[in-house]
């Protein structure tokens, strides 16, 4: 077996941790560790699956046995379709607020992989030394339309224009980063992407913009007379304030969960531990069906040609 197919075997077993079979188009962009033209991967997939070691079921490739996630799937994609609308317009939104420079749509909505109870989840980037001003202002939006709307926004990421650079430099991160679909800011997505071009390391064939990507992408627009009084000696006040109440409050939350992590620069407020599950549950089933492979996030880590 070449490296090629137990990279695309891979691909399939690290998102059957989310009942998610891919198609080949979605196979060769996110092929794990190895490059690779989609005629190569499709070669590559129809020998997994002439060897029993993957199923195709109305061109979705899957674990034998898991033929029943192709209709998760359509499910899902349908509940995704009408999430769409809603998440472009809130994201703009959230662009035209005080000191936001980038909004990207992240998690389940980013891979049309949703069910009916979804919230929307973001990355919101920020200017340097507002982002906790910017934050509150992105939840009072947030409250307004869980009210109004009864719409549930999730923006649980937050960096400034001076921390792109992610320090977790995981399969799971570089995936997350991947598939994230920028509504507005373009500008500022592509410096994140260039400043995390390890991703590149996992992800070899993940160049540009998922295809999902709504273009052209909306552009933050300036609130003079808001921000003029934000920038203020008050609003850098208000702006340590703010900081400084979040941060006692979230680290208390979070306890001793890493994936949580909160400063000037940055609020993560991932309190669940997922990133952690998720890459657990990839070991356990590269054990059970590759276990000759030993391409796993322990053994194989960015090197340093994208640093």
């Amino acid at each position: 077996m070449t490296s090629l197919h137990q990279a695309a075997l891979h691909t399939v077993l690290y998102t059957d941790v989310f009942d998610y079979p891919l198609r080949v188009e979605e196979i060769t962009r996110y092929l794990i560790g190895q490059r690779g033209a989609q005629p190569q991967v499709q070669r590559a997939l129809d020998a997994l699956v002439g060897a029993g070691r993957l199923s195709v079921v109305e061109g979705y490739y899957m674990l034998p046995g898991r033929e029943s996630t192709a209709a998760v799937r359509r499910e899902r994609r349908r509940v995704a379709k009408t999430l769409w609308p809603t998440a472009l317009a809130y994201g703009q939104k959230l662009a035209a607020l005080p000191f936001v420079k980038m909004v990207a749509v992240t998690g389940a909505l980013a891979a049309d992989n949703v069910e009916a109870d979804a919230d929307i989840d973001y990355l919101v980037v920020t200017e340097v030394g507002r982002l906790w001003l910017a934050r509150l202002l992105v939840i009072g939006l947030v409250r307004r339309a869980a009210l109004r709307d009864n719409v549930e926004l999730c923006p649980n990421y937050f960096v400034t224009e001076r921390a792109l650079h992610m320090t977790d430099k995981s399969l799971f991160a570089a995936r997350e980063l991947a598939q994230m679909v920028p509504v507005a800011g373009e500008a500022t997505y592509r410096r994140m992407m260039a400043e995390n071009r390890w991703l590149l390391d996992w992800l070899p064939n993940a160049h540009g913009m998922p295809a999902r990507t709504p273009l052209p992408l909306a552009a933050p627009r300036p609130f003079p007379f808001s921000e003029a009084l934000l920038r203020s000696r008050l609003g850098s006040w208000a702006e340590q304030w703010e900081m400084g109440r979040k941060i006692r409050k979230f680290r208390a939350q979070a306890g001793s969960n890493v994936e949580a992590n909160f400063s000037a620069d940055w609020c993560k407020g991932h309190f669940g531990g997922h990133g952690q599950r998720i890459m657990e549950a990839y070991d356990l089933r590269l054990n059970r069906y590759a276990p000759t492979m030993p391409l796993t996030h322990r053994d194989v880590m960015p090197n340093e040609r994208h640093a």
